[in-house]
């Protein structure tokens, strides 16, 4: 028989009692980062206050991985695996209908919106030889990008794809990118955590939440060889307008569905030939 760790037990009431969910499990993972007791009792005391559990911890599991994050950066979501999947799948080639072309040894991603960088970790971790750069226009969300990312990809602060480089314009692979799709109006539904404890600029998408990822559509085909990629997170009720934005600017858009953890993304293969003209 296994018997509770007292410590354990406690911290679990008091997490409970706050309207901790999964009371146990957190428990237990704070009583393992915890250097001491004086720790321990920050971290949790800032948990029942409210504060997102990654946050506390200093890191996010994110597609197998540890990603560091820091009080006031987007906490990465499972859901968004969805994204790093697809990417590395487009870059492995294979099957998918939408890969590139083999034998291009140095491919080219770039992640806007990166926020901690979760998304771009996952594809250096599986596919160790693309030229990756990271964008957030978010100070503390660049720090934390460049501390998990190391030299593994550059890292740019900045609006989208003014950060970029320009001579990446017409040659990059993949523009990936979970940008903010929360309509303003529903950013008050928001769980605490998120609401209170995330910057509103990583959330709020606008009036009807696409207002970022219209920029980056509207934007992207000047950044991306023919036949290359755009992969938008967004929800699965803005998923047909967002396929429809990406028709109509040239692109031959797919939606992609996961139902576990529930993730929906846009993928669109850039084609000037189908591109809208002006007029």
């Amino acid at each position: 028989m296994v018997y509770p760790n007292p410590l354990e037990e406690s911290l679990a009431l008091r997490l409970r009692t706050a309207g901790s969910v999964f009371a146990e499990a957190e428990a237990r993972l704070l009583a393992a980062e915890a250097r001491n007791s004086a720790a321990l009792e920050s971290m949790v005391s800032r948990r029942t206050a409210g504060e997102p559990l990654e946050q506390v911890l200093g890191w996010a599991e994110f597609f197998g991985l540890r990603v560091a994050v820091a009080p006031g950066v987007f906490v990465p979501r499972r859901r968004t695996e969805l994204l790093a999947a697809r990417t590395i799948a487009l870059l492995a080639g294979g099957t998918d209908p939408l890969a590139l072309p083999a034998g291009s040894p140095k491919q080219v991603v770039a992640e806007l919106c990166c926020g901690s960088a979760a998304v771009s970790m996952a594809i250096t971790r599986h596919a160790p030889t693309v030229s990756l750069f990271a964008v957030d226009i978010d100070p503390a969300a660049v720090r934390c990008a460049r501390r998990n990312l190391d030299e593994a990809a550059v890292v740019l602060q900045g609006d989208l794809y003014e950060a970029l480089p320009a001579h990446l314009r017409g040659g990059i692979d993949v523009v990936v990118a979970n940008a903010p799709y929360v309509p303003s109006a529903q950013l008050g539904t928001m769980p605490p955590e998120a609401r209170d404890h995330e910057p509103a600029l990583t959330l709020d998408g606008g009036v009807d939440g696409l207002d970022i990822q219209r920029r980056i559509i509207d934007e992207a085909p000047a950044w991306l060889r023919p036949g290359g990629t755009l992969l938008l997170e967004c929800s699965e009720r803005q998923a047909p307008l967002v396929g429809q934005l990406m028709t109509a600017a040239g692109f031959a858009p797919e939606i992609l569905h996961w139902e576990d953890p529930d993730a929906t993304a846009a993928s669109g293969r850039w084609s000037p030939c189908t591109a809208r003209t002006p007029g």
